[in-house]
């Protein structure tokens, strides 16, 4: 990669007047979901970069945002959590040069809400049903014209956030019933009454910086094992797993068992990103480590440390592939590595500040013979230009700054000749 020229961003939006906070790429690579430090929300789709859809989402900054089927969750640091109807795209009429600023985009309806506690920089963590296996999405989820919430509707999704109270320690919740499942998961025991911090008590970690709840099968049982992997304020990183599955709920972390803790950084984790198949982990800190987390080792020897020559990183992206990531720095670059070796694979500028949002497009599969070789040849022109689009926009990386923009970058395979 030394000889080859970094590549510029293809595209620009500049659908915010405050700084990026958060970015996430819907999963068939249609929409484009960002939230910025002043809590407003912008829907834009990937074929016209246009914005669908432009709304105040909360009252302070964004801490998350995620497409969930027909739904849109955003998470705020107003101690807020909302899910939003997503608004029916074919209605929207913004034409060539329409942006978020103008008149006559969508706004979102409202769900539902949750009250949650926003002292920590930690975003909610999603499991939805489809990954659980046990309900249906289709049986809940509102429709685009529902706006409350079904007092019958069944869990369709675990989501784990920070503890009302104490903030070292998780619940996790189900929606849209908004009931609380397991609670203040990692609890330690106290030895003064001062805390709320994390800081006091046995093994004091710090407040929550980050968490991943999943699934996985069990090596010695035959259904599924609810395991959370937790980052902390003072860099440790702790895996656990929920050791009850016959009770479906917990309190004071009861029967959550840690399966292994390590603490590569020095510093607070300032992000965390667990690979699409939940095989490991990434962490950046404020120093020059990239920690890799094992999350199929029931010890911490797994763990392992590669120093760069970069202190100083905001977030962290990991393509769906699991091969590559994306380091966003403060210093506005983004640097690119093998996920497999941490070997750095080339580094994108173009933010002149901090770079504190990353998000990697799905990607489409280029195999001719899984793809191509059951196409008519007869199909029409525009057809293969779609597809062809399709799977340059499964290349893209979006970064976000504090510059207010978003950058989309068109990246190479990275694949071995």
């Amino acid at each position: 990669m030394s000889n080859v020229k970094a590549p510029a961003p293809i595209h620009l939006l500049r659908s915010h007047t405050s700084s990026i906070a958060v970015l996430f790429i819907s999963r068939d690579n249609e929409r484009v979901y960002s939230g910025d430090a002043s809590g407003y929300a912008v829907s834009t789709s990937t074929r016209t970069l246009r914005a669908i859809a432009s709304w105040k989402a909360h009252e302070d900054g964004f801490l998350g945002i995620e497409e969930w089927e027909n739904t849109i969750i955003t998470h705020g640091r107003d101690n807020k959590l909302h899910v939003w109807n997503r608004p029916d795209e074919t209605s929207i009429t913004s034409g060539i040069g329409s942006s978020a600023a103008l008149p006559g985009l969508s706004t979102p309806v409202l769900w539902f809400s949750m009250d949650v506690n926003a002292l920590n920089y930690c975003r909610f963590s999603l499991l939805p049903a489809s990954f659980i296996g046990s309900t249906s999405l289709s049986e809940s989820l509102p429709s685009a014209s529902t706006s409350k919430v079904d007092s019958a509707s069944e869990c369709t999704a675990l989501i784990a956030l920070p503890n009302l109270i104490e903030s070292s320690e998780a619940d996790v919740w189900s929606i849209p019933s908004c009931k609380r499942l397991h609670a203040a998961i990692g609890k330690h025991a106290k030895t003064t009454i001062f805390y709320g911090d994390g800081r006091a008590g046995e093994n004091p970690t710090g407040i929550i910086m980050s968490l991943h709840l999943f699934e996985t099968a069990s090596s010695s049982k035959s259904t599924p094992e609810l395991r959370i992997l937790i980052s902390y304020e003072n860099g440790n990183v702790a895996l656990r797993r929920y050791a009850n599955p016959e009770k479906s709920m917990s309190v004071e972390g009861k029967g959550w068992e840690v399966i292994w803790e390590t603490a590569l950084h020095r510093e607070a984790i300032m992000a965390m990103q667990v690979s699409s198949n939940n095989q490991f982990a990434l962490t950046v800190s404020a120093d020059h480590i990239i920690g890799r987390y094992d999350l199929t080792a029931s010890t911490p020897d797994g763990s392992t440390i590669h120093r760069t020559k970069h202190p100083g990183n905001a977030c962290i992206a990991i393509r769906d592939d699991g091969r590559v990531c994306a380091v966003g720095g403060w210093d506005g670059k983004i640097r690119l590595y093998s996920t497999s070796s941490l070997k750095p694979l080339g580094t994108l500028k173009y933010h002149k500040d901090g770079c504190q949002a990353l998000s990697f497009a799905t990607m489409i599969s280029t195999d001719p013979g899984s793809r191509y070789k059951e196409q008519d040849q007869d199909a029409d022109e525009d057809e293969d230009m779609l597809d062809e689009e399709k799977m340059q926009r499964g290349r893209w990386l979006m970064s976000g700054g504090k510059d207010n923009r978003i950058a989309i970058w068109e990246l190479i395979s990275f694949e071995k000749s």
